[in-house]
């Protein structure tokens, strides 16, 4: 028999995609209504991957991001792909936690977030 997962009102939001009209038209765009709009009593966007160079690269998506915090929205960076990308500090200097991600993650599947990828 399984157990059923917790219920929780959590989400996280894997961005891995490199593709800047993702960010902004699906990643960005959802995150921060989730907030707005209550959708989610907590909403964490965790950038992974090829997306962590994107973002360091692109000054109209650090615009977004950074707006996005302010509505809210956890902003996290798991720091493997960061340091692998260059990034680290550029991550950071946007107040973007860059960590190492994989127990996070765990802790937060097995307590029941939701969990979208981009």
């Amino acid at each position: 028999m399984n157990e059923a997962s917790p219920k929780t009102d959590n989400m996280f939001v894997i961005w891995s995609s490199a593709d800047p009209e993702v960010a902004s038209k699906l990643v960005f765009m959802y995150t921060r209504n989730s907030m707005l709009r209550g959708w989610w009593s907590r909403v964490r966007l965790i950038i992974w991957g090829p997306s962590a160079k994107l973002l360091a690269e692109n000054e109209d998506l650090q615009d977004e991001i950074i707006g996005v915090a302010k509505d809210g929205v956890e902003i996290l960076a798991y720091k493997r792909c960061a340091d692998d990308f260059g990034v680290t500090e550029k991550l950071e200097s946007l107040g973007i936690e860059v960590i190492y991600m994989g127990a996070p993650t765990t802790e937060m599947l097995k307590a029941g977030w939701r969990q979208m990828t981009f």
